[in-house]
């Protein structure tokens, strides 16, 4: 007994160094964090970025590793996580052991890694972490300090999938395309690119042309003959991808989007429309890698009438974490012990951040409340929305609203609100969250509220100093604000149809309170602008 009493013991003391050594590991991979803000200026050219990256590969020993993968790369600017999902639950389907790297990760790092389409585990995270941290620190020399965090990142998911030993691994590039972190990779199986879009501007260029020349940069360091997809775009976009293709002796075919009835009674989880074009992609890709790769045998079947039924249970089955995810809340239903005691609170949360995401965001949010499976009294939809301060709220608000306008969606009301996480800090899912979260400055989400009103509006809406001072000192409005007519616009009330909340515990809150105090209303939050809030109210949701 006294043997099995300090066994338990040990194990305990175990489970919590491991947990204090990943909350170690999160602070030293924050140190990597070399610009304090997204649109920070980087003081090393595009060049020596990529040379200082094969000199990492170099110091590790991946080289061989590497070029052993069979790997598909994904580029592009709205659906590339998406279809990377696609093409890891569908080949993970065939039998094959997958790696998939995505970015970025909403609430735990460690979900950028998966591994058989589950993240990887905090032991194994830390055990390949600290491997190549050591070998790295070891090797700084002048000139070639420890790699910022996208790059060590992308080194992580080298050393985890070769030491894996997966099948496929799955690699999503990151913001640009030619000389992004991920492409070191010479001979990937395949290559994607999915739809082209105006975003990241203040790298990529300001122009499509300039963004498909980024994004096309994948192909730039090929071997003859590799195949590669992409899916129909602008025209601007298009020219460019088909000259560099062209120039680079890359043959590279266009996908149709998938035609619904192919999906039989299938239900997506990654649903609405644009995630048909994501997955004919996805489709494309994983054809191709089993085709060169010869490692499975292609169903006898007519592809343009129908799909092996792996290749349907795949796409069925893929999902990602903040695009296009429902989360019913149920704390205070469980909480009371009655059933609908807290009506129905319900939050949509798409990471949407560049105007043609946020139209399809739309979409899919107009197409998920018109499909009123409960019978309640009222229903009121409610935006939460922030951004960041790099891109254009006129734009993607008026995008936003437009779109759900055109379906017969309209906002009740619209909270904006700051986000809790912070660009030059790493996070756990177990890191704990503050309960006085300090007070931020707020100028940036009243900005956003005059916006909204004058797009909803027609007009400029002064914002009311009472709100304004209410919502700084940390109070909210009552109830009654969420369930109030406020389509006259006028200057007569408190509260218009929008509201500054100063944090995000603050706000969910509230929307609970409101919920409980209606139990036979329906409340549904369309959470988007950001990637960073989606994650911040999955974390607030999930605790």
């Amino acid at each position: 007994m006294e043997k099995l009493k300090n066994e338990k013991v040990e194990e305990t003391s175990q489970v919590k160094g491991v947990t204090s050594t990943y909350e170690y590991a999160m602070e030293k991979l924050s140190s990597l964090i070399t610009r304090k803000k997204r649109d920070g200026k980087s003081t090393i050219s595009e060049i020596e970025k990529r040379e200082r990256m094969l000199s990492f590969i170099e110091i590790l020993g991946l080289e061989k590793q590497i070029a052993g993968l069979k790997i598909i790369h994904v580029a592009g600017t709205k659906g590339k996580g998406s279809t990377c999902a696609f093409c890891e639950a569908i080949l993970r389907e065939c039998g094959f052991r997958t790696g998939l790297f995505t970015s970025p990760h909403l609430i735990d790092v460690r979900e950028r890694f998966r591994l058989d389409g589950l993240d990887i585990s905090e032991e194994k995270f830390l055990q390949y972490f600290w491997e190549i941290w050591n070998q790295l620190k070891d090797n700084i020399v002048e000139g070639l300090p420890m790699p910022p965090l996208f790059q060590f990142l992308t080194l992580l998911a080298f050393k985890i999938f070769t030491s894996e030993k997966v099948d496929v691994a799955i690699i999503e590039v990151g913001i640009g395309g030619t000389f992004d972190s991920t492409n070191v990779i010479k001979e990937p199986v395949v290559c994607g690119i999915t739809s082209l879009g105006m975003d990241h501007m203040e790298i990529l260029g300001d122009t499509l042309g300039k963004i498909a020349s980024h994004k096309a940069g994948i192909l730039k360091f090929l071997k003859l003959g590799v195949p590669a997809f992409t899916v129909p775009q602008p025209s601007e976009a298009m020219e460019v991808l088909y000259d560099r293709a062209q120039k680079l002796m890359v043959p590279l075919k266009v996908v149709t989007p998938l035609d619904s009835k192919m999906l039989k009674d299938v239900k997506l989880i990654l649903s609405g429309d644009h995630q048909l074009t994501n997955a004919a992609l996805a489709i494309s890709l994983c054809k191709s890698w089993l085709k060169t790769t010869g490692s499975w045998q292609l169903e006898n079947a007519d592809w343009d009438e129908t799909l092996p039924h792996k290749f349907l249970m795949g796409l069925s089955n893929a999902h990602l974490s903040g695009r296009a995810q429902i989360v019913h809340d149920d704390t205070i239903k469980n909480s009371s012990g009655v059933n609908g005691s807290s009506g129905g609170l319900t939050f949509y949360l798409d990471g949407a951040h560049s105007p043609e995401s946020m139209e399809a965001c739309a979409r899919w949010f107009s197409a998920v409340d018109g499909d009123k499976q409960e019978p309640y009294k009222m229903s009121k939809q409610v935006l939460l929305f922030n951004c960041m301060d790099v891109r254009d709220p006129q734009i993607l608000l008026s995008r936003l609203v437009s779109t759900c306008a055109s379906s017969g969606t309209h906002f009740s009301k619209a909270i904006f609100v700051p986000s809790m996480s912070a660009y030059n800090k790493v996070t756990s899912g177990t890191s704990t969250i503050p309960l006085n979260i300090p007070q931020k400055d707020l100028s940036w989400q009243f900005n956003l509220q005059r916006v909204w009103e004058r797009i909803c509006c027609g007009k400029d809406v002064h914002v009311l100093d009472q709100n304004l001072n209410t919502n700084t000192s940390g109070n909210v409005p009552p109830c009654k604000f969420l369930y109030k007519d406020a389509s006259s616009c006028s200057r007569g009330d408190e509260y218009f149809g929008s509201a500054v909340f100063p944090s995000l515990p603050l706000t969910i809150n509230w929307l609970r309170n409101c919920a409980k105090e209606n139990p036979s209303s329906r409340i549904q939050v369309l959470v988007t602008g950001s990637l960073h809030l989606v994650g911040d109210v999955l974390r607030l949701l999930k605790r």
